[in-house]
């Protein structure tokens, strides 16, 4: 298992938003089902999407181009998650999100729970087809 920096990966993340575990979440193994992770990261993306690049999915979308997860830790109902995002990389139409779920378990223990890898696509809402990330939005996310 890997060792986190938590107090490093605070600090190199500005971003975090917390994650609310929903009883429906937990699997027959008693622990958030790996599936749903998908949704945690996607909360955080959209949210980070609007409160930190103010991006305005009604004139430019966002699509997820590719996205890898690495579970270290399972998440189970009595913990404390957020997630923490930013972004790492910017193309010309696409660009990179970092994201961390991490929080403390019952015992008031830190621990990182899952990383995260996306890379999204902006694109016309219309035609679907890849556009140039807007100036404004760009400009946000290399603040991050």
């Amino acid at each position: 298992m890997r060792n986190f920096d938590i107090p490093q990966l605070r600090a190199d993340f500005s971003f975090t938003t917390p994650i609310q575990l929903r009883f429906s979440d937990i699997d027959g193994y008693f622990h958030v089902n790996n599936g749903v992770y998908f949704s945690y990261f996607e909360h955080a993306r959209a949210v980070f999407l609007y409160l930190q690049a103010g991006w305005d999915v009604l004139d430019v979308g966002t699509v997820v181009g590719r996205i890898e997860i690495d579970y270290i830790r399972p998440i189970h109902l009595q913990d404390k998650v957020e997630a923490l995002v930013k972004c790492s990389r910017l193309g010309n139409s696409s660009f990179d999100l970092e994201q961390v779920l991490l929080g403390s378990d019952s015992a008031g223990k830190e621990h990182v729970f899952a990383t995260c890898k996306s890379v999204l696509v902006s694109v016309d809402k219309n035609s679907m087809k890849p556009v140039s990330i807007p100036e404004a939005y760009r400009l946000k996310l290399a603040a991050t």
